[in-house]
């Protein structure tokens, strides 16, 4: 869990994904259409994968990818990103970490 915790802290934005998983795709897709470069943890080639999909559930992510943080702390999977975008609220969220030259 402590890999988890340091990577998901490195950079503003930092999603855990699968290079096979196609809403781990959409996910990214929509933070650089929101002008957001996020730092990207493909699990699948790491090899303590397993170990970092089960801290990802126990942090509390309802699935193991996607798995978005946002300044360190959990904003969760496709779905509570979707929920967040089409509320509003994503944007101010994520507005220190755009890029105005993107």
């Amino acid at each position: 869990m402590d890999k988890v915790m340091r990577m998901s802290s490195e950079k503003g934005v930092v999603i855990f994904t699968k290079s096979s998983c196609c809403l781990c795709y959409a996910v990214q897709i929509l933070f650089r259409d929101l002008r957001v470069q996020p730092t990207i943890h493909e699990i699948d080639n790491d090899p303590d994968s397993r170990e970092i999909e089960k801290a990802l559930l126990r942090i509390g992510c309802s699935t193991a990818v996607p798995a978005v943080f946002v300044g360190g702390k959990l904003v969760g999977s496709t779905n509570e990103v979707m929920s967040l975008h089409l509320s509003g609220s994503l944007v101010p969220l994520i507005k220190p970490y755009q890029s105005l030259l993107y």
